[in-house]
């Protein structure tokens, strides 16, 4: 396992053997930008330093930026580069919707460990706090987006 972190590449993941060099770099990329690694207006590298600076065909970091551009956390402006996105209001709805088939796995693998909901919880929760999550319940505002109390 080779583990990357430059100071052209604003994140840090490690290669894994038999998960797509692509897969890994997304991934990589949308931890830091929503645990607050990178923050709204950063500067997001350029497919060339991508290339570069991860050792990957120009190609799979063509496709990375694209990715996070349709996912709307990078966007790219004329005369300054690729930047991290201010990242959209979601509702309660649309963000279980896309947790939907990562929770079934996580819960599928913890079944299949002989794990109890305490512990499942207690593991999300260190994962939470690690990533710089804060202790917020989230509920639907008014505008149907979400509200923290």
């Amino acid at each position: 396992m080779m583990s990357n972190n430059t100071h052209v590449i604003p994140f840090r993941f490690t290669f894994q053997p038999g998960i797509s060099l692509y897969e890994q770099v997304v991934y990589a990329a949308h931890k830091a930008i929503v645990s607050g690694q990178l923050r709204p207006g950063d500067p997001f590298p350029s497919v060339r330093a991508l290339s570069k600076e991860l050792k990957i065909n120009p190609n799979t970091a063509h496709r990375v930026i694209q990715c996070l551009t349709n996912e709307g956390l990078v966007e790219i402006r004329l005369g300054i580069g690729t930047v991290v996105a201010e990242l959209p209001q979601a509702t309660a709805a649309a963000c279980a919707g896309l947790l939907g088939s990562e929770l079934e796995a996580v819960v599928v693998e913890a079944k299949k460990l002989g794990m109890k909901l305490t512990d499942v919880m207690a593991a999300l929760s260190d994962h939470w706090e690690r990533l710089g999550g804060q202790e917020t319940i989230a509920t639907e505002d008014d505008k149907g987006g979400l509200a923290t109390e």
